[in-house]
């Protein structure tokens, strides 16, 4: 969607968000949209992130390119500039100017099955074919999508989005997090006593902090007794399995298809890369990076880099790596 966006409103964007910029752009010129290097229109903004793109600017259409100052010589004449030193921070930031965030109609649809005590504060959204059982509290300004199930025992922070066919129970989910289409939250976890396999019975809950992104169709079990958590400002990508009783710190970033086994518990600032598996009852430290397809079986201190199955040091891995391909090749 095209928006009209006045310079002004860039620069104070960037000073808020502590951003040092330069720019050409004069005060009253407009930008109705970002877009790509290769598709942009006359009143466009665009981002150079890699050099390797150079050559792609002297056919842009576009009026204004944020870049590093390094490259602003290869800008042709007719593109304006805003150069900072992260063009991708500055992309995170002004394009939430560019974005018309969905808000609540305030309307509960008339195909919506209420249980009676169920709390529903001001301005919540909730359409059709959604059902909203006990025990749950719906927060101000909530949009419920279609055909979710909410509850039992679920309380909703302000500002929350849950997708359609979304499955939430046993939850707390804090402000402004976005619950994207087909989650499931709350449901029993895998456990079971292994030798006569008698499932066990799950009491506990999970707790999603403030500004959380779920991505689709990703699964959080909830807690046998205590509680599954994930901390504030969490972003889970699509198709990520999270079982019972694991605690993950804050800002954690987690690509697709990633398994988390029980009660592993996670620091602050993780990284996983997509597809990797760690093992139950691990202790994972601060501002760890678990790299794509890694199998990790032990505890990892805080800091630290690993790569591989089972996964060891990142640069430990690239020498097995080197070596092995030089075994293969004689």
């Amino acid at each position: 969607m095209n928006m009209k966006i006045d310079i002004t409103k860039i620069n104070n964007v960037l000073i808020e968000n502590n951003i040092s910029y330069s720019t050409n752009l004069t005060d009253g010129e407009i930008l109705d949209s970002i877009s790509s290097i290769n598709n942009a229109k006359s009143n466009s903004l665009i981002f150079l992130f890699n050099e390797k793109y150079l050559s792609s600017l002297s056919a842009s259409k576009a009026k204004c390119c944020v870049l590093k100052n390094e490259f602003i010589d290869h800008l042709p004449k007719n593109i304006k500039y805003i150069t900072v030193d992260d063009p991708y921070l500055a992309l995170a930031t002004l394009s939430n100017l560019f974005y018309k965030k969905r808000k609540s109609n305030g309307v509960i649809s008339k195909y919506v099955n209420l249980d009676k005590n169920v709390q529903i504060e001001n301005q919540v959204q909730i359409d059709a074919l959604s059902n909203i059982y006990e025990n749950s509290i719906i927060n101000n300004n909530v949009i419920i999508q279609s055909n979710c199930t909410i509850g039992p025992n679920v309380s909703i922070g302000e500002n929350v989005l849950i997708s359609s066919n979304s499955s939430i129970s046993n939850c707390i989910i804090g402000d402004n997090s976005v619950i994207k289409s087909g989650v499931v939250i709350g449901g029993e976890g895998f456990g079971f006593e292994i030798n006569t396999k008698k499932r066990i019975n799950h009491f506990g809950n999970v707790v999603i902090g403030k500004n959380c992104f779920i991505g689709a169709n990703t699964t959080i079990d909830r807690a046998v007794l205590d509680a599954t958590i994930i901390s504030d400002n969490c972003n889970l990508d699509n198709l990520i399995q999270i079982a019972h009783n694991v605690k993950i710190g804050k800002n954690a970033v987690i690509a697709g298809q990633v398994g988390i086994a029980g009660s592993t518990i996670i620091g602050d600032n993780i990284k996983i890369g997509g597809q990797a598996g760690i093992s139950g009852h691990l202790l994972i430290g601060d501002n760890v990076t678990i790299a794509a397809k890694s199998g990790v079986t032990k505890n990892i201190e805080n800091n630290q880099i690993v790569a591989g199955f089972p996964a060891i040091d990142i640069k430990k891995w690239k020498k097995n790596i080197i070596k092995l391909n030089k075994t293969y090749d004689n």
